[in-house]
């Protein structure tokens, strides 16, 4: 029958990318940490039990901002894969506080040249009561990147994060309802931890014909926890146990995601025991947490980079190297990092952390000179200064827990060089489409690994998602109106030599001979200067003394299905 082998294509991708970046627009593996590409590999604790427990009760989860979107395939944020990975499953899964590979969806796979064969676990079931099968993959890879798919949403996290997630693969074939074969353009390694980052999760095919982009607001997977109301105007998200779940747990009965702005609000919350668990800690509501009888500060090195890049594509002044490296050295990132960070933090140097393969211990952060920033701008030909609107989201990140007075500290170092900075404060969903289309002359941003591969911060963010041709000679940046052009690198950054390096990078199988492709794109980004290396921040929550079972997710986190409420 010809519905047991069924076929998507990507033409609307190939179209959109050509077909040298399409091959090389996947997200990095997790340097060596993965185990055998036949299966998952030999550690305890992944969480994949049968049969469900409980302590009963609510979670309530307060955080900084909201969620724009309940729909993983429509959006960058990181607040959206908070509530989403609650309500999704991936084929592959990242083991519970790891960054190490599990079953999920899938319960093995092998990797054979260019082909990856998955079997799908049977009898699990979506929110809606339909059976999870092969076909449902494969509608929601075509929903992610064939733009002549009835129900392709339209949106530009669909035609960028989608490509950059799975553009190498050639096609998803359903091999029966529990077998998947998904065919690459090439042999390319990081398929399998791309599989399991939290945009690679399952939509259920009938709900994306029946809902089309409504599923932005009345989502239907196949995790843990089902969606029971989400109130927008008071930016709660209430989330209730699915009982059917194929896995361990849910404990808890439902889960409240709510947004409080204020940090120490926020800190107060979880002493009060309004709160369970709390994020987006700052240096003082840290503090906080640590001195409350009634709760615990939870802390990992954390896997991201915060940093202020420059639109090359906008301002011509960005446009020369000179200038960034002026505004580096203006920039007092150590004063930052130790008096408004207050040690929740470390100065970053380039786009990864230590943590992460082939980072470069020969390089340190930009000097605090601003004698020698002077300098530079005259050579430049910007003695005289000039001036730019800086944006940046009002509430904290993980990558930047004190934003607005990170950017008064900007502007008051720059002042000092004779560049003025205007500081545009903005909320964070409307800060990232700000942006992701270009409209900043320079913004704080950041990033929180998807899979902990060095390939999920330098392609992902600096490499601009077009093929090496399409670069104009002696240019090295690009029009973010470019057809293909990767969105999330905000500062429209196109160096050939760097992108070359991460493409040559991303397609070697050797993890020795990948690091030293990386240690040479580091620097690259260190001395071309695109963005200001800010910080690498812990990795922070508050939790509450009633809680046990709670894991820190070093990617895409967090997990609250094996949490207990005492």
């Amino acid at each position: 029958m010809a519905s047991r082998d069924r076929l998507t294509d990507r033409r609307s991708f190939l179209k959109a990318a050509g077909g040298a970046a399409a091959a090389a627009t996947l997200a990095g593996c997790i340097g060596g940490e993965t185990g055998d590409d036949n299966g998952t590999d030999d550690g305890t604790d992944d969480g994949t039990g049968d049969g469900n427990g409980g302590s009963g009760g609510t979670l309530t989860y307060a955080r900084g901002s909201s969620s724009g979107s309940l729909d993983f395939q429509n959006s960058t944020s990181g607040e959206v894969a908070k509530v989403t990975n609650q309500l999704y499953d991936t084929l592959i899964a990242f083991k519970p506080g790891k960054t190490s590979l599990t079953e999920g969806l899938a319960t093995n796979w092998n990797v054979d040249g260019k082909t990856v064969t998955l079997d799908l676990r049977k009898n699990v079931k979506f929110h809606s009561g339909e059976d999870f099968t092969a076909d449902d993959f494969v509608a929601t890879y075509r929903r992610f990147v064939d733009e002549d798919y009835e129900y392709y949403p339209g949106k530009k996290y669909a035609s960028s994060y989608g490509p950059y997630t799975l553009g190498v693969v050639k096609d998803v074939k359903a091999d029966g309802d529990h077998k998947l074969k998904i065919n690459l353009e090439k042999k390319y390694a990081p398929i399998l931890p791309n599989l399991a980052m939290f945009v690679s999760a399952v939509h259920s095919k009938k709900a994306i014909e029946s809902k089309g982009k409504k599923l932005k607001s009345d989502p239907v997977g196949t995790g843990p926890f089902k969606l029971k109301n989400w109130d927008q105007s008071n930016n709660r998200v209430r989330l209730e146990k699915n009982e059917d779940y194929w896995g361990d747990g849910p404990y808890v009965d439902e889960v409240v995601f709510t947004v409080v702005g204020n940090n120490t609000s926020r800190a107060q919350t979880l002493d009060s025991g309004d709160a369970q668990v709390i994020d987006g800690l700052g240096a003082q509501s840290s503090q906080q947490v640590k001195k409350s009888g009634n709760a615990e500060l939870v802390s990992d090195a954390g896997i991201n980079i915060g940093y202020m890049a420059f639109n090359m594509a906008k301002v011509e002044a960005f446009q020369k190297k000179k200038v960034r490296q002026a505004i580096s050295h203006a920039i007092n990132t150590k004063a930052i990092v130790d008096t408004i960070f207050k040690g929740i933090a470390k100065e970053a140097n380039q786009p990864i952390p230590s943590s992460v393969m082939g980072y470069n211990d020969s390089l340190s952060p930009y000097e605090h000179n601003p004698e020698k920033a002077k300098k530079l701008l005259k050579q430049a030909g910007y003695g005289d200064g000039f001036s730019f609107e800086l944006a940046t989201f009002k509430n904290p990140r993980t990558y930047n827990p004190s934003p607005i007075q990170a950017a008064q500290t900007v502007k008051s170092n720059l002042k000092e060089v004779g560049i003025d900075v205007t500081i545009n404060q903005q909320a964070f969903d409307p800060f990232l489409n700000y942006t992701e289309t270009g409209k900043h002359d320079a913004c704080f941003l950041g990033w929180m690994t998807d899979n902990a591969d060095p390939d999920n911060f330098h392609y992902a963010l600096l490499h601009p998602g077009v093929s090496i041709d399409d670069v104009p000679d002696g240019q090295d940046w690009i029009s973010f109106d470019t057809d293909g052009f990767n969105t999330l690198n905000v500062a429209g950054w196109a160096n050939t030599d760097f992108m070359k390096l991460v493409e040559d990078a991303q397609v070697t199988y050797d993890n020795e001979a990948r690091k030293k492709k990386y240690k040479k794109a580091g620097k690259i980004a260190h001395d071309e200067a695109p963005w200001v290396f800010m910080d690498h921040a812990k990795d922070l929550r508050g939790v509450h003394n009633s809680v046990s079972g709670f894991k820190l997710a070093p990617i895409s986190g967090p997990y609250l299905r094996l949490v207990k409420l005492n």
